[in-house]
């Protein structure tokens, strides 16, 4: 208990609007430094926002990864293209595009990390993304307008993990092997 309270009190304090405790945010900062990071040029803007899941990261990932049907959990796709990451040798991170209609060079990042305790099945998805700023829009409507699209995909993505991982709980166990 005491060692938790001191790792809480040496968290850096999340940006604001992130939705995550300070602890929580220490822990997601190098996956925050490493994949959620954009060079912001004149006219773009950038954002990153975060949705806590109370479902197995694997449950959320299952759904993540469907970039052959984004529309599950993504609303208002057109087009969507993986980029493997070939640095993190693993499925848990991977940058991917996806094209909304209406943002011009839109390019997202999405990981997906369990921060579970011994209590809590908790992961949290962090969503990325850097766009260009339409003419004759400003950066915050720019803004305002992806994070609001995001912030429903995020909230779908959690019903539905939410709802899978409920579903696999109660399926009933395969039958054993003879």
């Amino acid at each position: 208990m005491e060692q938790k309270q001191q790792q809480e009190q040496q968290a850096e304090a999340p940006p604001p609007g992130l939705g995550l405790t300070a602890a929580e945010y220490t822990q997601l900062r190098p996956t925050v430094e490493a994949h959620h990071r954009y060079a912001v040029g004149p006219g773009q803007c950038s954002s990153l926002l975060a949705q806590r899941i109370h479902a197995p990261a694997a449950a959320v990932w299952a759904v993540v990864r469907r970039f052959d049907c984004p529309q599950v959990y993504k609303h208002f796709i057109r087009s969507c293209v993986l980029r493997p990451d070939p640095d993190s040798g693993s499925d848990d991170l991977r940058p991917g595009r996806l094209r909304e209609p209406r943002l011009r060079n839109y390019r997202s990042v999405t990981t997906v990390s369990d921060l579970s305790d011994d209590q809590i099945c908790t992961t949290v998805v962090l969503e990325s993304y850097i766009v260009d700023v339409p003419e004759g829009n400003t950066e915050e409507d720019t803004r305002l307008f992806a994070d609001t699209v995001i912030r429903l995909n995020l909230q779908k993505l959690k019903s539905v993990s939410e709802a899978n991982a409920a579903a696999a709980a109660a399926a009933p166990p395969p039958p054993a092997a003879e």
